[in-house]
């Protein structure tokens, strides 16, 4: 009876302390160069489950770690953790078309369509739900990719993210996308404000509330709700402002997280923001 009870023991703490699944470090060749990834393939995860694209900010390579993995290990969903190369200034990042990115030739929007039928393939993940993520430059990158012509991506959720004057000015989105975007209004180097005279030497970028108009008017969004919600900390002075639009013809809708006081960050002190993405995408899973 006691070995009985000492194996109970031992069987429970090995549930209670187990470690979550380990990422794994993975690589691809895409236009002449070596794309280095994480891939975290949460225990229990199915054949042809969702895949989640995580992108970085500017200089900070993939890390292991990201704002999805909870979420991911919850719901069973693939998390994609791309690493951007070098520009010219030699720090890894997406190329959104910073003035200092002038002149560097990738196509990132191209590159990460190709990584994500190679890991769809790969991993025998679901063509049909594969999303994308990225905090301040991977949120261009989501905005980027959300205005180009591609079908890989089915939605995506910019956190300090910016939408660049130049691809408001010249480029137009060929169909509507749910789109979801977090954005402190106290962000010094993502301005909820904008930037047109780029001042903070990142390029002329659009407004927040400009740049999600756009999509609200893309995605013919007929109705708003509005709900203001206290922070999870509630020490720090924020609370958070959720903008929904729906309504439209298409069902894309449109989120805005509007985090009052909040900084540059993904917001992991204020909301659940994994949890809060994963529920946006979740409506649009086929």
């Amino acid at each position: 009876m006691k070995r009985l009870f000492l194996l109970c023991v031992i069987v429970v703490s090995a549930i209670l302390f187990s470690h979550a699944s380990e990422p794994i470090l993975d690589s691809m060749k895409i236009q002449g160069r070596t794309r280095h990834f994480w891939m975290l393939l949460p225990d229990g995860i199915q054949k042809d489950a969702p895949l989640v694209f995580v992108l970085h900010g500017y200089g900070n390579p993939g890390k292991q770690k990201t704002w999805m993995d909870a979420s991911a290990e919850k719901h069973k969903f693939a998390v994609c953790v791309p690493w951007g190369w070098k520009d010219p200034k030699g720090k890894p990042s997406w190329n959104v078309g910073y003035p200092f990115q002038k002149g560097w030739n990738v196509d990132e929007v191209a590159g990460m369509v190709k990584l994500a039928k190679h890991v769809q393939k790969k991993y025998n993940l679901s063509k049909e739900n594969t999303f994308m993520t990225g905090m301040s430059n991977g949120g261009e990158m989501c905005y980027l990719t959300a205005y180009s012509k591609q079908n890989a991506f089915k939605a995506v959720a910019p956190v300090s993210g910016l939408t660049m004057e130049w691809t408001y000015r010249t480029m137009d989105a060929p169909k509507p996308m749910p789109l979801f975007e977090i954005h402190g209004t106290a962000d010094h180097t993502s301005e909820w404000t904008g930037d047109l005279e780029n001042k903070g030497g990142w390029g002329a970028y659009m407004s927040v509330p400009v740049a999600i108009g756009y999509w609200i008017a893309k995605n013919k969004c007929e109705k708003e709700t509005v709900e203001k919600v206290e922070g999870l900390n509630k020490s720090n002075n924020r609370s958070i402002i959720k903008h929904k639009y729906s309504g439209g013809p298409t069902g894309c809708e449109v989120w805005l997280y509007e985090v009052i006081n909040g900084s540059h960050s993904w917001f992991d002190k204020d909301i659940d923001t994994g949890e809060e993405i994963w529920t946006f995408f979740s409506k649009y899973l086929k």
